[in-house]
């Protein structure tokens, strides 16, 4: 075959592009990471974060990726829990950022990142879905490509203690990378 005809051969091809949906969603302006810093446990304590999404937020929660890191001085347990209600204790928000900062003005995540340290007691309600052994030093990590699912006043919690080693007083981080959707792209069926 000459060199015209294969040109003209793949001039009729189409081309396609795939894009993974974290970057779609980032540069949409709906993806957002966030991190809780000196999480505290041990002691008889235990620490937790979570992505909480508000009741009427009008968006649907979709858990991306999530890191358990800098715990130093002890082995680590981290339960993972869908909905459940964390132990009484005083929470905190952590800051959150939009990963496409050329969208002006910057979107406002909705879903809310809470954590709090030194916590007594265990979550409650919810389905306490995997749970995550770790020793010291160790990151703990996964991405969820989105597959974890929350709606309205639902949540993802990260809840780290250490039974192995109680009497050990440790702290860590845990982050996440999620996107939100509007209920209205919503289909109704």
């Amino acid at each position: 075959m000459n060199q015209k005809n294969c040109k003209d051969r793949y001039e009729t091809l189409s081309k396609t592009v795939d894009i993974p949906i974290e970057l779609y969603e980032s540069m949409r302006g709906q993806y957002f990471i966030g991190y809780a810093d000196y999480l505290v446990f041990g002691k008889g304590t235990s620490a937790s974060a979570r992505l909480y999404n508000p009741i009427n937020s009008g968006v649907i929660l979709h858990v991306n990726v999530w890191t358990v890191t800098d715990v130093a001085e002890s082995a680590f347990r981290a339960q993972f829990w869908f909905n459940a209600t964390p132990p009484e204790s005083d929470v905190k928000y952590a800051l959150v950022t939009p990963t496409n900062l050329s969208v002006k003005p910057q979107p406002r995540a909705k879903v809310k990142l809470e954590y709090a340290s030194n916590v007594i007691g265990e979550p409650t309600g919810g389905i306490k879905a995997f749970v995550r052994r770790a020793q010291p030093e160790t990151t703990l990590v996964e991405s969820e490509n989105g597959k974890i699912i929350i709606g309205e006043g639902g949540n993802f919690l990260i809840f780290l203690s250490n039974p192995e080693t109680p009497e050990v007083l440790t702290e860590g981080r845990i982050a996440f990378g999620w996107w939100e959707e509007s209920i209205s792209n919503k289909c109704n069926d």
